[in-house]
């Protein structure tokens, strides 16, 4: 199984989201810190989710 999720790339489309509608006007100057904030926090956790939970077992001496 191939994992090809790119968080940092996640982070940049989220961002470019988020500049947009400030820039349109859908979002205040408030709005768009709290959306910022709370994507930071998103992005922070799911790398601690990521960072090494998952290792390849070590070859033992009686593996083939």
């Amino acid at each position: 199984m191939t994992y090809n999720f790119d968080p940092d790339r996640w982070y940049e489309n989220e961002c470019l989201v988020l500049d947009e509608r400030f820039r349109s006007g859908k979002m205040n100057a408030r709005q768009y810190k709290d959306a910022v904030d709370d994507l930071d926090c998103r992005y922070d956790d799911m790398w601690d989710r990521l960072d090494g939970t998952y290792q390849i077992p070590a070859k033992s001496a009686d593996d083939p």
